[in-house]
């Protein structure tokens, strides 16, 4: 049956390109359609008298598959519009880390999620659930395209999410997206350390790229990049003398910090205004503690941040949903392979986080 309905779908999209885009004559296509068409039809009907004999086991299974991928389907896009939906802004992600007393720990996060523009939520439940976070973290997104083989220096592309004294970046693979890219050849299951030490070049070549580009248009807007910054960087001083911000990288750099805040406003009100020669130094400068940084985080370790995100539905929804959603659907991912085991990394450096979606 599965072979007459391809061999008659194919007779009727060869009729298709013979009107629109060969433009046969009509008596042409009707002849080649009755012809063709009758003939397969013919042998359809007789196949249909078999099913009655044990022919109908495999259209069962073929429904029973069908129900399957349906199923897996619809609950995975569900689940990703509702990741696209709740993502965080960046005004709730500087507001967040020095309202929740969030530090900043020596060492690069490695967040694994499947979104492929914004700040997943899973990174807030993070930031609520973890009294501290890595001084760096890289949103990293594992998708796969359909070319045989990716070279190694295309599979990583970089873009920063937050301003630079933040240092969180977003692994990009195009233009609006961020992704680890892998070809349908390509081996899925990389040595660890391979990995990292091939992620971390890529990053540097980006961050001397992008130090690059902000020295040539170093015109005056640094300066505003700077304050900018400085705006975005909320920090809370505890009385201990405890510093808390997402925007503050290491405790270490940031002692006697109303001291230095204060040294810091009465020294820009006494200096004159920075010269081009300046600017690029203090670009050359902030480059150079930025690949000090980001080697310094990478002798720290690299732990590797999983949210399982699931979806159940709500108590107002259809029972057929609920039933799709809640048991089916959660079934299936049950049952299902896990990214772990493709990433294999050790569980000392592995760090899960669940979060559960309402859709």
């Amino acid at each position: 049956i599965a072979e007459l309905g391809v061999m008659m779908m194919t007779t009727i999209l060869v009729t298709i390109v013979m009107l629109l885009i060969w433009q046969i004559n009509i008596i042409i296509v009707l002849s080649f359609v009755v012809i063709l068409l009758g003939l397969e039809l013919i042998f359809f009907s007789s196949v249909l008298w078999s099913v009655g004999d044990g022919s109908w086991i495999i259209l069962v299974f073929a429904v029973v598959l069908f129900f399957i991928m349906y199923i897996w389907n619809y609950g995975s896009k569900l689940k990703y519009e509702t990741e696209v939906k709740q993502k965080m802004s960046m005004d709730l992600l500087r507001e967040l880390g020095p309202n929740l007393g969030t530090i900043r720990a020596p060492g690069i996060g490695l967040l694994y999620n499947e979104l492929a523009k914004g700040i997943p939520a899973i990174f807030g439940h993070f930031l609520t659930t973890l009294p501290a976070v890595h001084s760096m973290i890289i949103f990293v997104c594992i998708k796969y395209i359909p070319v045989p083989v990716v070279p190694q220096n295309e599979r990583f592309l970089f873009c920063r999410v937050c301003p630079r004294g933040y240092h969180i970046f977003r692994c990009i693979a195009s233009r609006n997206s961020w992704n680890d890219r892998y070809g349908y050849k390509d081996v899925r299951k990389e040595n660890q350390q391979a990995f990292e030490q091939l992620l971390i070049e890529s990053l540097e070549k980006f961050i001397r790229r992008d130090a690059q580009e902000r020295s040539l248009e170093s015109d005056g807007n640094d300066e505003s990049d700077s304050e900018e910054e400085q705006a975005f960087s909320r920090v809370l001083v505890a009385p201990n003398g405890s510093v808390y911000s997402l925007g503050v990288p290491l405790l270490s750099d940031f002692k006697d910090t109303g001291k230095a805040v204060v040294e810091e406003s009465i020294s820009e009100e006494l200096k004159p205004g920075p010269s081009s020669e300046s600017l690029l130094s203090d670009a050359e400068q902030s480059f150079e503690k930025e690949l000090s940084f980001l080697r310094k985080a990478k002798e720290s370790g690299v732990v590797y941040l999983l949210g399982h995100g699931n979806i159940r539905a709500r108590k107002s929804s259809w029972f057929i949903k609920k039933l799709f959603i809640n048991y089916f659907y959660a079934f299936l991912r049950k049952n299902c392979r896990r990214e772990i085991a493709n990433l294999s990394v050790p569980h000392s450096h592995l760090m899960q986080v669940g979060m559960t979606y309402m859709v």
